[in-house]
């Protein structure tokens, strides 16, 4: 679209005409025409596979190749023809699980990405209202302020200190100002088009009111999302690790695999020629190896991950990163921000100061009271429709006071429209806006923290008069200040001036001096009722609670008393940004544990935090909700962003997104974190102990010279047990006291907590306990007398038993080092139905006529099957008392 491309040297009148829209916005029915006619504004994504693609892909795993190769070589070469058909069988249901593995954590990350669109305020019939961004239309009128991302690629109309963060798309490393001016030249490089705001770039200050240009493909990042298409995914780390962990024990499986290949040659010839036991070794060596290597590992744990995500989503956790799911599980430290995640962002004015005089909100105040003027205008809260208030916390809460003391902003405006501004910034905690009264002056209104604006002013308003402010009220204003922060309620200053004319660059330096001051407003946040509680539960939980926030050391320090981060009244854990910023790094880092309470900080200084207590080796999640926090989020080990306060930029560097903004929640998370931690490592266990288990009964049957177990019974062993139990067992609920045990460590893995013992020694026990009940099993039975069949019942016996004992021990593997007793073993319904259904396949080898010829097994009588399931209890009970006395040893 070359007319698109150029639409930076068009006029805004041009712009609006070629787009066919106004200021005013389209209506409702036009936008919905359009939507109608171009489209969703989305990014096309890579084209996802279809369920035929993925079920060929499933043919590229070398292990899948080797069964290939060796069901080919038992048909054609050993004319074990059944062998050759269960085999290919047992390659194709693996297939099927595993397009199904696959397609289950597409659909559960899919579902997690629709539930992040942000949206976009942009004016329809004439008013603001909130849309999402994909519904954004050609022609559509955007309002844009810092912390928006640009919905679509915008030409400005109007702009107020606009600065854009581009780097993503142009390189440049800092934000650009934007201005509406015509760019004359024809081709304009894109980092040059400063009246353009682009797609998914970020606003880092000022406003900015523009017109959409082009959506979707047709956007500047559109193009380069057409490039990316053509990119190859990239694995997580914990998938990388998965992966290793899968390479290591693939080349020492495969070196037993040949070990016991070589050493069958010569320890069961039984008579037969060596190409037939050449063969016939070989065929088991290959089937040991797929049945042994835990290939299925990373489709179990992305599912995992991905079923504890959607858990967590359902309680307002929107993990945008998959691994940081396992990272939660390990969280040391919860640096919260206090308004709306500990509190509940609905601030309200609940006392005023003015004439030298306390009043309650709920006094009588007068419309043309000068702080009640100051308060509403030096503000950039929206009034949408039915007098929905959008905008900061804070704000709204003022302009709501003014609504409920009838003081009407929409006529003021209108009467008194604002004409400049000096935005707020987080260094002087300042804001000012300039208005354009009737008759020559020009009402100067500014806002912001006591201590800060009192520097600045020179006069004070009382009674209607002006005078000349003297310290003596300078320190009472200061004292009214301290004793409202002290009762927990967030204070700002109001003041004001009027001049002549306009400065020719409106900056602090220019606007905000020479300041009359009108009065104090003293707001409250209630602390969630719910904070509390999970605060405590935190600390059970052996995590530090930390609260961060900008406000007044009295109401930082109330606030805590009250949640029971700190004790009432215990200043002794409170620091105040300027008393960090005295402090070296290094003393940082030795006295980070004494404070809980950081108050009348600013962004920067949470990097600093994060940082400290990353030093000390302490697992960090940090909260954040502004533009600024971006670094901080990034910095932390797990960076949580607002999903009601926050802007998109926070959004976007996060790890996690709270739905509703509440503390309660990140303990929540944290709690699903240390169970899918846990889960991912019941199946490792599992996985990896009956696999040990298989290997080593194979192993010294060869090395015995004992029958040895047939290819197709392995791998139908691998498929019955390997594949349900162990998805199972990632949903397990929570173990008893998962909250009251303290973090894992930085340095933990899925072997820690006594996992990599318990795979040893139970893999033994599943090896020696199938080794026992085929030794038992040359003694029992209906053929004792008859050499062959009594040999056949005796491998049957350990075939079924080796099956059996991986099912039972799906139960043992519930917990470490909890007794089964402590807990409901059956309270995992899917864990259930997996082991009847895995149960039931492997029942159906020996009980259904004709499965006995293709599996190589014979009926059990019930002694037989009495020893089997013997073996079955055994093996629940030896680890039952191997769990006791661990405990008794202190190891839990």
């Amino acid at each position: 679209m070359e007319n698109a491309k150029r639409i930076y040297a068009l006029t805004a009148s041009e712009v609006e005409k070629k787009l066919n829209t106004s200021k005013e916005g389209l209506s409702s029915a036009e936008a919905k025409a359009r939507l109608e006619r171009d489209g969703l504004n989305t990014l096309q994504s890579k084209q996802s596979k279809s369920m035929l693609q993925k079920f060929f892909d499933q043919f590229k795993d070398f292990m899948i190749v080797v069964l290939l190769v060796a069901a080919v070589v038992s048909g054609v070469v050993a004319q074990e023809w059944a062998d050759a058909i269960i085999i290919l069988a047992v390659v194709l249901i693996n297939a099927v699980l595993g397009v199904f593995q696959e397609s289950k954590a597409e659909e559960a990350i899919e579902a997690l990405k629709e539930m992040s669109t942000p949206n976009a305020n942009v004016y329809r019939d004439g008013k603001m209202v909130s849309v999402p961004s994909d519904e954004v239309v050609l022609g559509d009128i955007v309002s844009v302020e810092a912390g928006d991302v640009i919905p679509a690629d915008i030409r400005w109309l109007s702009t107020a200190s606009l600065q854009i963060e581009e780097s993503a798309l142009t390189g440049e490393s800092v934000p650009v100002d934007k201005n509406d001016k015509v760019l004359e030249d024809k081709d304009v490089p894109i980092g040059d088009r400063i009246n353009l705001g682009f797609m998914n770039s970020n606003v880092t200050s000022g406003r900015g009111l523009g017109v959409v240009s082009a959506i979707g493909m047709q956007t500047e990042v559109g193009r380069i999302a057409g490039m990316l298409n053509d990119t190859d995914e990239t694995t997580t780390p914990l998938q990388e690790n998965l992966n290793s962990l899968g390479k290591v024990l693939t080349f020492l499986i495969l070196i037993i695999a040949a070990l016991i290949f070589v050493i069958g040659l010569f320890t069961n010839h039984e008579g037969l020629p060596l190409q037939t036991v050449a063969t016939n070794m070989f065929l088991t060596a290959i089937s040991l190896a797929v049945a042994a290597i835990p290939e299925g590992l990373p489709a179990i744990v992305t599912i995992i991950l991905a079923l504890g995500t959607q858990k967590m989503a359902k309680r307002n956790a929107l993990v945008r990163k998959l691994p940081a799911v396992e990272t939660l599980g390990s969280t040391d430290i919860i640096a919260s921000d206090k308004t709306g995640t500990l509190t509940m962002n609905q601030m309200t004015v609940e006392k005023v100061y003015y004439n030298g005089e306390t009043h309650s909100a709920k006094d009588d105040i007068d419309a043309n009271n000068s702080m009640l003027r100051v308060m509403n205008m030096a503000n950039d809260t929206k009034i949408g429709g039915e007098s929905e208030l959008i905008g900061d916390p804070t704000e709204t809460a003022l302009v709501q006071f003014g609504l409920n003391h009838k003081f009407n902003l929409d006529s003021v405006l209108k009467s008194e429209p604002r004409v400049e501004e000096v935005p707020f910034d987080s260094d002087r905690k300042l804001m000012s806006t300039i208005h354009k009264v009737q008759g020559n002056p020009y009402f100067v209104a500014v806002k912001g923290a006591p201590d800060e604006l009192l520097k600045r002013v020179t006069k004070i308003e009382l009674n209607g008069k002006v005078t000349d402010i003297t310290e003596e009220q300078k320190q009472e204003i200061l004292a009214t200040n301290t004793s409202m922060a002290k009762q927990a309620l967030r204070v700002l200053a109001m003041a004001y001036k009027t001049v002549d004319q306009i400065p020719a660059d409106p900056s602090t330096e220019t606007v905000e001096n020479d300041l009359v001051f009108a009065g104090l407003v003293g707001m409250i946040d209630p602390e969630r009722p719910e904070a509390k509680q999970a605060i405590a539960e935190a600390k059970d939980a052996g995590i530090t609670p930390i609260m961060i926030t900008g406000d007044h050391q009295d109401t930082a320090e109330a606030i805590a008393g009250r949640l029971g981060i700190i004790n009432p009244g215990d200043d002794s854990r409170v620091i105040t940004g300027a008393q960090l910023d005295q402090m070296t790094p290094e003393e940082f880092k030795e006295r980070v544990p004494e404070f809980s309470v950081y108050a009348r900080v600013s962004p920067e200084h949470k990097v600093r935090i994060v940082k400290a207590w990353q030093s000390r080796g302490k697992v960090v999640a940090m909260t954040g909700d502004g533009v600024n926090d971006a670094p901080s989020l990034k910095t932390a080990d797990i960076g949580i962003g607002m999903g009601i306060t926050g802007t998109e930029v926070s959004k976007g560097a996060s790890d996690m997104v709270l739905a509703d903004d509440n503390f309660a929640t990140i303990v929540h998370a944290v709690r699903e974190g240390r169970k899918v931690f846990s889960n991912i490592q019941k199946s490792i266990q599992y996985l990896l102990s009956a696999n040990l288990g298989e290997v080593l009964t194979l192993f010294f049957m060869t090395i015995l010279g004992w029958d040895i177990l047939k290819p197709v019974q392995l791998l139908w062993i691998n498929l019955v047990t390997d594949t349900f139990p162990a998805i199972a067992l990632g949903v397990e609920p929570s173990e008893p006291g998962v909250m009251k045990q303290k973090p894992r460590g930085r340095k933990s893995t899925f072997f820690s907590g006594g996992v990599s013992s318990a795979i040893f020694y139970q893999g033994v026990l599943e090896g020696a306990l199938t080794l026992g009940v085929y030794l038992i099993g040359l003694h029992v039975g209906p053929h004792v007398n008859d050499y062959d069949m009594l040999h056949a019942d005796a491998l049957t016996m350990a075939y079924v038993t080796l099956g059996l004992i991986q099912l039972f021990h799906a139960f043992n593997v519930k917990s470490v080092h909890q007794s089964l007793a402590q807990s409901n073993p059956f309270a995992n319904k899917m864990l259930n139905l997996g082991i009847l259904v895995s149960f039931v396949m492997l029942a159906v080898t020996i009980f259904v006529p004709g499965f006995n010829q293709l599996f190589h097994v014979t009926p059990l009588d019930l002694v037989q099957w009495a020893v089997v399931f013997a073996a079955g209890f055994a093996m629940i009970i030896i680890v039952e008392a191997v769990k006791f006395v661990q405990r008794r040893m202190g190891r839990q």
